[in-house]
């Protein structure tokens, strides 16, 4: 029998998809109009480049440390219940800051509280996808909802500096917090409670719960070898991080920083548009594939070509960057729905990390050699990792394997999170 394929207007027209599509849409371009407003306000009043550094720091560190622990708790409520109070909390404490004469500590505090639910809300969205969009419209859902992200993230830039240059940051806060109420209205009329499935131990209480996403995948190999694909973004964001001094170092101007940050967003949005419909077989042959391919454009990038050509490059960087999608797509499906927010919660925690550490990694490089040879350097050793990763695990192999072991089988007292890595071979946050 034929496999379904199915059809973007096929996901479109599921209308608990279309809301939570919408709700994350506006509320990321809103997020990073924030960030706009925040760095700008920081700087005018330190005028201060490394405090306002560490203030955009600010917006996502706090979730390396809160992701793979308030995760759990999308696992235990209803996912509903939990996006629709962190959306709550988060347009208080956005409405906080922007009270107009608002001290800098208490504003830093204030970043930090809103950044920390952060991940939760991304656990319980992304667990409840495949609850939405089941079989063949998961992959496809998943494919929309990462092109969109691409696009708000850019516009909420955009519009960032409009809005703040045009009526001031606290404006462009108040906006934020509006888009967090917005969205907390769709999900709770919306969309329904999506109670999470009950494994067993993985409602049992203590430390054991919290950390079973993790002893999950860690304890199985497929799973690892799948997350560790995502955490190689660490590697290819360098590109990004270093558009600055590289549009520098080849004699562009300022403006060609947004023209090259622009070219890895729209191939990536163009990319995951492309691989939305492919088969299951497909997507299991291409995520490793597509994740080495991602490196060779940046290697091309060591050479300095001019401000064109690196535009086209990023953009095929971009384009080969849709492996996410499909990495995605493998870890939720072989995630038991009772782990799955833990399970993401971890695989985020992990990704945040690795971005943190290949950017500070990266600016090293960078000053010890140049802009264009940190960015080909990161990416061969991303590219480099990727082909290790695809050739040790055979995450390749088809998809007849057991799905990854039940939450019971991994909250056990005598259980450890490392005393496993030969389990039974097992797809992204």
């Amino acid at each position: 029998m034929a496999e379904f394929t199915a059809r973007f207007r096929d996901v479109l027209a599921v209308r608990e998809f279309r809301f939570l599509w919408l709700a994350q849409a506006q509320s990321r371009a809103g997020d990073q109009l924030a960030r706009v407003a925040v760095a700008l306000l920081v700087f005018d009043r330190t005028d201060s480049a490394a405090l306002t550094a560490l203030t955009y720091a600010l917006t996502y560190l706090p979730p390396l440390i809160t992701a793979p622990f308030l995760a759990g708790l999308a696992d235990r409520y209803s996912r509903r219940a939990v996006m629709v109070s962190v959306d709550l909390i988060r347009a208080v404490l956005i409405g906080l800051m922007a009270i107009p004469g608002l001290p800098l500590p208490a504003l830093a505090l204030l970043l930090v509280a809103v950044t920390c639910p952060e991940p939760l809300f991304s656990a319980a969205r992304v667990a409840t996808v495949p609850r939405t969009l089941p079989g063949a419209l998961f992959p496809v859902g998943m494919s929309i909802i990462h092109s969109t992200d691409q696009i708000a993230q850019i516009t909420g830039f955009a519009l960032g500096g409009i809005v703040v240059g045009a009526y001031g940051p606290h404006l462009a806060l108040a906006a934020n917090a509006v888009t967090f109420l917005v969205s907390a209205a769709l999900l709770q009329w919306r969309i329904g409670p999506h109670l999470p499935e009950q494994d067993g131990a993985g409602f049992s209480c203590g430390s054991g719960f919290a950390l079973a996403g993790i002893k999950l995948v860690v304890g199985d190999r497929r799973l690892f070898a799948i997350a560790g694909l995502v955490w190689l973004v660490g590697c290819f964001v360098v590109a990004e991080a270093l558009a600055a001094p590289y549009a520098a170092e080849i004699g562009a101007d300022e403006a060609a920083v947004g023209v090259l940050m622009s070219g890895v967003v729209i191939g990536t949005a163009a990319g995951s548009l492309l691989v939305a419909r492919l088969s299951d077989e497909w997507r299991r042959r291409l995520t490793v594939p597509l994740a080495v391919a991602v490196g060779v454009p940046l290697m091309a990038t060591a050479a300095a070509p001019p401000l064109w050509l690196t535009f086209i490059l990023w953009m095929l960087a971009g384009v080969f960057h849709a492996y996410i999608v499909l990495a995605q797509v493998r870890f939720a499906q072989l995630i038991p729905d009772g782990m799955r927010s833990r399970a993401i919660g971890f695989a985020a925690a992990g990704l945040q990390t690795a971005q943190g550490l290949g950017i500070a990694i990266g600016g090293v490089l960078a000053e010890a050699t140049s802009p264009s040879a940190a960015i080909g350097i990161c990416a061969a050793a991303g590219s480099l990792g990727a082909l290790v990763v695809g050739l040790r695990s055979g995450i390749d192999r088809a998809a007849s394997e057991p799905p990854a072991a039940p939450a019971a089988e991994l909250a056990t007292p005598s259980d450890s999170a490392m005393e496993t890595p030969n389990r039974r071979p097992g797809n992204r946050p």
